[in-house]
């Protein structure tokens, strides 16, 4: 990983962020690509609605293997991109084999969730069209701490709501989190319309308290780093996320025309 060194987040264990991975023409060419896209390839959730490029995870993580939209492997690469920071190197496939397009409206996000077994530990995240704010999470420490929280994993272990770091997504970047991080804690992005900060880097969160943004002295908008260094509020518009994943057990031979059940 010698490519991503410059951009580790040195106040997390294992995640990596990149300003500017893709140019704002490349940006605009991937999302006329997702608007052109059949209305059929999208699946409908409570919050969000997303599409699987690459295949479905069936039965024992196993991917039944469709075929990438060529422009991530041509025009702009995407994928190429990513197996070049040397992320995945230490992957099976030695770079993403399945993506998840999630489309988040204002007001969307994603409680706290792990990526799950079916991958190998590292997970590149690219954000176009808005910014987010992308929290890590930890389980609490005492294990007899149960939830019945719905969004809690793990055989029910509670999550605590505080988050344990937190990062401003500009658009066109990518964070590439991986080991421990990807292994053992949660990630997810508040439901909310507008994200307020107080000045000093700080977040205001739904609950009333307040979390640092690690990643402010590498955002390279100038406006949005004054509003967070200073206080105001930033609008979010239309995000757009290509989650990036190497499935490590693949389906020999491809299955066509998959209906998306995950």
């Amino acid at each position: 990983m010698n490519l991503l060194a410059e951009h580790h987040l040195q106040e997390t264990s294992a995640a990596f962020y990149i300003p500017n991975f893709i140019s704002e023409d490349e940006e605009q060419y991937l999302l006329r690509k997702i608007e052109d896209s059949p209305k059929q390839k999208w699946k409908t959730l409570n919050n969000r609605r997303l599409q699987l490029w690459g295949g479905e995870i069936l039965q024992k993580n196993i991917l039944f293997r469709q075929d990438l939209p060529p422009f991530l492997n041509d025009f702009p690469d995407v994928l190429g991109r990513l197996r070049g920071l040397g992320a995945f190197n230490q992957s099976l496939h030695k770079g993403p084999n399945h993506v998840i397009l999630n489309e988040y409206h204002p007001g969307q996000g994603i409680m706290p969730h792990e990526d799950g077994p079916s991958y190998h530990p590292v997970v590149a995240t690219i954000s176009l069209g808005s910014h987010t704010v992308f929290h890590y999470y930890r389980y609490n420490q005492d294990k007899h701490n149960l939830s019945v929280d719905p969004g809690s994993t793990r055989m029910g272990r509670s999550v605590d709501p505080e988050p344990l770091s937190s990062l401003f997504l500009e658009p066109r970047s990518v964070v590439v989190t991986t080991g421990e991080l990807y292994r053992t804690h949660l990630h997810g992005i508040d439901e909310t319309e507008t994200d307020t900060f107080t000045g000093d880097g700080l977040l205001l969160l739904p609950n009333g308290s307040h979390s640092r943004i690690v990643n402010r002295h590498m955002i390279k908008d100038e406006t949005a780093l004054r509003i967070i260094e200073s206080g105001g509020t930033v609008e979010r518009t239309t995000r757009y996320s290509l989650t990036c994943r190497d499935v490590e057990k693949v389906a020999s031979g491809r299955v066509a025309g998959v209906i998306n059940r995950t």
